[in-house]
């Protein structure tokens, strides 16, 4: 499904969410309070601003007695986009944040990532798959990366521990030509990022990757990730507590500059290891 007619799909999902609550006779607010959700949040998956998670669209059919259509048409929905179903709602988000703050503990973040890190990455999480398969999965990655080059980009900070810099996924030569691109993104001014260095010890969120939003005229939104799982957090006093976190490592990170030159080197290195095999 293109993105036009996925955006469409969601249009009907929320037009047909406010037509059954008005039919039901519930308020944004009153229906919110049934779902665990602010009325303004009701508002915006109307509006198809934003989208719901499955246990909301599951509460949401509960709520109205629709028999599960909105959980149907959610399933449907996350089925025919390109991205894993824990990170689909997530990567939604991100092209309508205004700011984005990233932790990543283990490896580039996606949306840094190259085409031959990604491929990667994703044939070590899936050593049995088809070609065609990765290819689909290369597609949405750099899709997304796409975002960092929009006229109406997000500010994107990013904290890499220096661990994402030592494992050489996909060999010396796809790491040198990684670490070079990192360099030239940070060098245009589409990404602000620093390196925690090992020599920083224990941080606040060891080994947890974060990814903290920011919107306009909507709450922030903090995305974690796992083992083949992921969580959206929006409660605001959770929110508070990890990008208090996030602050506490960017603190402890290196300069700009100082991680500039460290990522430097290490392609470098990369470089005489890939020329000397």
């Amino acid at each position: 499904m293109a993105n036009g007619s996925r955006q469409a799909a969601w249009e009907f999902f929320g037009a047909e969410l406010k037509r059954r609550r008005e039919d039901a006779g519930f308020t944004q607010v009153e229906l919110g309070a049934r779902v665990f959700v602010s009325g303004g949040y009701i508002g915006q998956f109307e509006q198809a601003i934003r989208k719901p998670q499955l246990d909301v669209a599951q509460r949401i059919d509960a709520s109205l007695r629709t028999d599960g259509f909105f959980e149907r048409l959610w399933r449907k929905l996350i089925k025919d986009q390109p991205y894993t179903e824990y990170f689909a709602h997530a990567a939604e988000l991100e092209r309508l944040a205004t700011e984005i703050c990233e932790y990543a503990p283990a490896v580039v973040p996606g949306l840094l990532q190259t085409r031959e890190y990604a491929r990667a990455m994703f044939l070590a999480g899936n050593p049995f798959a088809t070609d065609e398969y990765i290819e689909e999965l290369l597609k949405g990655r750099m899709d997304r990366t796409r975002l960092l080059r929009d006229a109406t980009r997000p500010v994107y900070w990013v904290v890499l521990h220096e661990a994402v810099l030592r494992v050489a996924v996909g060999g010396a030569a796809t790491m040198a030509h990684q670490l070079d691109h990192i360099a030239a993104m940070t060098g245009e001014r589409k990404v602000l990022l620093q390196v925690l260095p090992f020599s920083a010890g224990a941080h606040p969120a060891m080994g947890k990757q974060m990814k903290l939003m920011e919107f306009e005229d909507t709450p922030p939104t903090v995305y974690t990730e796992g083992v083949f799982s992921g969580s959206l957090l929006d409660e605001p006093t959770l929110v508070k507590r990890i990008r208090a976190s996030y602050d506490h490592i960017r603190a402890a990170a290196l300069s700009a500059e100082q991680s500039l030159s460290l990522i430097k080197s290490a392609a470098e290195d990369y470089r005489r290891c890939a020329s000397s095999t």
